[in-house]
């Protein structure tokens, strides 16, 4: 099972990220690979953001949330 590993302040930062980078593609300040590159990982911010669980801070180790595992 998926333990929250994500916490609110981490998630917050995703989300922001996620959108900045949505901003950058709509006004064209990123383009080609770099764009779709950043729009795949816009999209993996979002993704786990809503399920408060990071696959690589499971591997790693690693976690933001205050909630004990």
């Amino acid at each position: 099972m998926m333990k929250k590993n994500i916490g609110s302040t981490d998630r917050m930062v995703r989300i922001a990220l996620a959108i900045l980078i949505g901003f950058l593609y709509y006004f064209d300040v990123i383009q080609g690979t770099l764009a779709y590159v950043l729009i795949a990982i816009a999209a993996i911010f979002i993704f786990t953001s809503l399920i408060n669980f990071c696959p690589l801070y499971a591997i790693f180790g690693l976690s933001t949330s205050k909630a004990k595992n």
